[in-house]
């Protein structure tokens, strides 16, 4: 089984969690996804099976897009509604010309200090494995990008909705947690949900129900989507066969193509590689191929 799947994650589940389900009921060993979620956030997690998952990295480089809650006047050692409360919850009455202030200040190239309830590794450590023990450690700022951060109202309870787009690697509940500071009354994330990564959107994702039903019904491979349509916008070429064989032996063949990526197929229709052109020779510079043993 190969291919990439568009999941809508539900709350409560860890993206790894997800893969792990995947694993028993599709009967498939080799799979990952293309950037985790936190278990409190849903939406679109891209799940990558068998040989697809050599694309994993490619997808994780990609923009994402999200739709936010952020809770005013309240700080958890979280950065979300899920941890303990570091300040008393209080009312805030915040303008809409208050927010676009703040706002204008995390849009584009920022800094982010990631939260102490990351995966991210300091030593060999995780850092929420040092704060489940109470400690804390001084983290390095990060850069990222704020592709767009737009306003989009408040929650019944009065929540403030946002929609944002951003670059690898930002922490959204960091994002509100440091908007809040911003504004001076404390901040954080109370809702999280995907809405896109890169191409994909989640309006093409399937329900993780919807997925195991197929699984158990034997159709699960026809809610696959083909690897190269991570690669959308990328042009294909059809190789020669002699092509194709050096292309399958990790070698390299002259081409007269632009400088830049390709996808690579043989003239049998199967993709066999991301390939790339430089100084008139072409390379694989990740392959999909099954290796034949």
């Amino acid at each position: 089984m190969n291919g990439s799947l568009l999941l809508d994650k539900p709350a409560g589940w860890t993206s790894m969690d997800v893969c792990a389900k995947l694993r028993g009921a599709l009967g498939e060993k080799r799979i990952g996804h293309g950037g985790t979620l936190d278990p409190m956030a849903t939406g679109l997690l891209v799940v990558f099976l068998g040989r697809a998952t050599r694309a994993v990295e490619f997808a994780e480089s990609h923009s994402k897009t999200y739709e936010a809650a952020l809770r005013l006047g309240l700080t958890t050692d979280t950065q979300d509604t899920s941890g303990k409360p570091l300040s008393d919850t209080r009312p805030v009455t915040v303008t809409d010309a208050a927010l676009e202030g703040a706002f204008a200040r995390f849009r584009g190239d920022i800094s982010q200090v990631p939260p102490m309830y990351s995966a991210i590794k300091i030593k060999g450590q995780k850092l929420y494995t040092l704060a489940r023990r109470g400690r804390e450690v001084e983290r390095a700022p990060r850069p990222v990008t704020i592709h767009a951060l737009d306003y989009l109202g408040r929650s019944p309870d009065g929540d403030i909705l946002l929609h944002v787009r951003c670059s690898k690697g930002t922490y959204i509940r960091t994002l509100c947690h440091d908007i809040g500071q911003a504004l001076g009354c404390g901040g954080c994330m109370s809702a999280l949900r995907r809405t896109g990564c890169g191409d994909f959107s989640i309006a093409r994702a399937h329900t993780l129900e919807e997925v195991l039903s197929a699984a158990g019904e034997g159709r699960a491979e026809a809610l696959l989507l083909p690897v190269e349509t991570l690669f959308s916008g990328t042009e294909r070429t059809v190789l020669t066969d002699a092509q194709a064989k050096r292309i399958r032996a990790g070698g390299r063949y002259s081409c007269p193509l632009p400088a830049g990526r390709w996808l690579l197929y043989d003239g049998a229709g199967a993709f066999l590689a991301l390939g790339e052109t430089a100084g008139g020779e072409m390379r694989a510079i990740k392959s999909f191929f099954e290796v034949e043993k």
